[in-house]
């Protein structure tokens, strides 16, 4: 005897929505995507809204932020970040520019915001970071670019403002005393 249907399941084609795994399968996405990123590393040191992002991916902002972060793991402002902040580090090793000339040439606005983030993401400030690439590099010599900056890439797999107040939060206690 053939088993009865129930009433109450699914559609047939409600069923066939396309899931978040199924969008990003999807190869013109994907293309969007990578092209977009392309343009972001092309020109880090410009400024990138969400909505310039999604105009060149030709998606809305909210779908592109979304796919961003499912493709690429981080959201495009973290991407962005990283690197800006890649770029400086390898600015300080390999040049005289000074630390202001560098903030401007990454795409910061203010070198008091370039220093503050630089030191939130990498743990030192931009002219420590300098004296610390330049005693390295003869070690660092051997060793292929595309390696190299790899190893270094900033890790933002949490947001700045995140990870500002884990740190704060470690460095004072919560207070017992109430206080009236």
């Amino acid at each position: 005897m053939p088993a009865r249907q129930n009433r109450h399941a699914q559609p047939f084609a409600s069923s066939l929505r396309p899931t978040s795994d199924d969008i990003l399968q999807d190869p013109a996405l994907l293309r969007r995507l990578l092209r977009t990123k392309d343009r972001m590393d092309a020109a880090s040191h410009e400024s990138w809204p969400v909505k310039r992002l999604a105009e060149v991916s030709s998606v809305s902002e909210a779908h592109f932020a979304r796919s961003f972060k499912r493709a690429f793991g981080v959201p495009p402002h973290r991407y962005l970040l990283t690197r800006r902040i890649e770029q400086a580090t390898t600015l300080l090793r390999d040049t005289e520019l000074s630390v202001t000339d560098i903030a401007f040439a990454t795409g910061w606005e203010s070198l008091g915001t370039f220093g503050r983030i630089f030191r939130d993401i990498t743990g030192r400030s931009p002219g420590a970071m300098r004296i610390d690439a330049r005693t390295d590099v003869r070690q660092l010599d051997r060793v292929p670019a595309c390696v190299l900056k790899a190893a270094q890439r900033p890790d933002l797999t949490i947001a700045v403002l995140e990870k500002r107040r884990r740190v704060a939060k470690d460095r004072f206690p919560p207070s017992t005393e109430e206080v009236s």
